[in-house]
């Protein structure tokens, strides 16, 4: 079992991260080395480290910004991670296991939700440790419900989020003393998930916590996750992204053709063509209009950017063909729930 290193104070942190945006030289701290330049030292490590939190309090950025590359898609939206999606980081001798978790669903009862948050649960049972995501200076409900759920024998570690945010140090400490006094954190961690210095300060301490053992996944993999599930989750981040808070969120999509081969003339960075065809679900006719748009204005553009950034992660050219169907009650029933991938 790894044995964890003594977490330094909130204040400490603290006070190295208002002296650097105030200009001023933070206290005695070692310079911060880029995890890709590390030389491999020391013993082969690996773990699973489960992220949760409440709806839409930054989860899928965070985990985009420990992998390196977007694994989970994002949006302003509740409920736009809806699977338990895992993202992979090697670092030197070290493997981080990330596992990205839907926010626990607290206002709603259907199928769907009820799925989500087995899937929040299930991903606990496993993991080496817990990352609690909220928003520097914030303590809802909806977190205190998730913190009620965490088991008590996995470590967890409260991660700050947003902390560009806080402009006042006195009001943080204030925070972070509540914080302290609910619940026995291993580590209380102040950062923005948006800076790349914080992100490898926090792989830095998640690496205290990983156990020795082999690696899981080959070095280079950053997710477990197939390319058709990666373009249903971009489809459904352009869908959420351009419709705004108009459209449901009992709204998915179903890749039901996806074709490649290898193209003639190669071109940089790309050297296969996938032809994809997928249709987005929805509850009601109404909806199915607003998705359309006037003159089908809306769907070419969700097509559109959703074909830029699949090109972009896939290294290919793609042909993505969209339509919008309508599937009264799914989000309400098991069967269409496994049947669009929800197990």
């Amino acid at each position: 079992m790894t044995q964890a290193p003594e977490p330094k104070t909130p204040a400490s942190v603290i006070d190295a991260f208002f002296a650097k945006a105030e200009g001023a030289p933070a206290a005695a701290e070692p310079p911060a080395v880029p995890a890709e330049e590390a030389a491999p030292t020391g013993p082969v490590r690996c773990g699973q480290i489960a992220i949760v939190g409440r709806p839409n309090v930054g989860k899928s950025t965070l985990l985009n910004a420990l992998v390196g590359q977007k694994v989970s898609i994002t949006s302003r939206k509740a409920q736009t991670t809806r699977h338990r999606i895992t993202g992979v980081r090697t670092v030197g001798n070290s493997q981080f296991i990330f596992v990205d978790t839907p926010g626990f669903q607290t206002r709603h009862s259907n199928a769907l939700n009820k799925n989500l948050n087995k899937a929040v649960t299930s991903a606990l049972g496993d993991v080496d440790l817990v990352v609690l995501v909220v928003e520097a200076g914030n303590f809802t409900l909806g977190d205190a419900k998730v913190l009620a759920l965490l088991p008590q024998n996995i470590p967890v570690l409260l991660l700050a989020n947003k902390l560009d945010q806080i402009k006042h140090r006195a009001d943080l400490m204030r925070w972070l003393q509540d914080m302290q006094a609910r619940h026995p954190f291993a580590e209380i961690l102040p950062l923005s998930a948006k800076k790349p210095a914080d992100m490898q300060r926090l792989l830095g301490v998640l690496d205290n916590y990983l156990p020795e053992q082999e690696w899981l996944y080959q070095e280079g993999q950053i997710s477990d996750k197939s390319e058709r599930f990666l373009v249903a989750e971009i489809v459904r981040e352009k869908l959420f992204r351009l419709s705004g808070d108009e459209l449901p969120y009992t709204s998915t999509v179903l890749v039901e053709q996806f074709e490649e081969e290898a193209l003639k003339t190669p071109q940089p960075g790309m050297d296969r063509f996938c032809k994809i065809a997928a249709a987005i679900i929805v509850e009601r006719d109404s909806h199915k209009a607003m998705i359309i748009g006037e003159g089908g204005e809306k769907l070419k553009r969700i097509g559109s950017e959703a074909r830029q950034d699949l090109e972009r992660l896939m290294g290919a050219k793609v042909h993505l063909q969209l339509w919008v169907k309508v599937q009264s009650g799914w989000a309400d029933s098991a069967a269409k729930l496994r049947a669009y991938g929800y197990d």
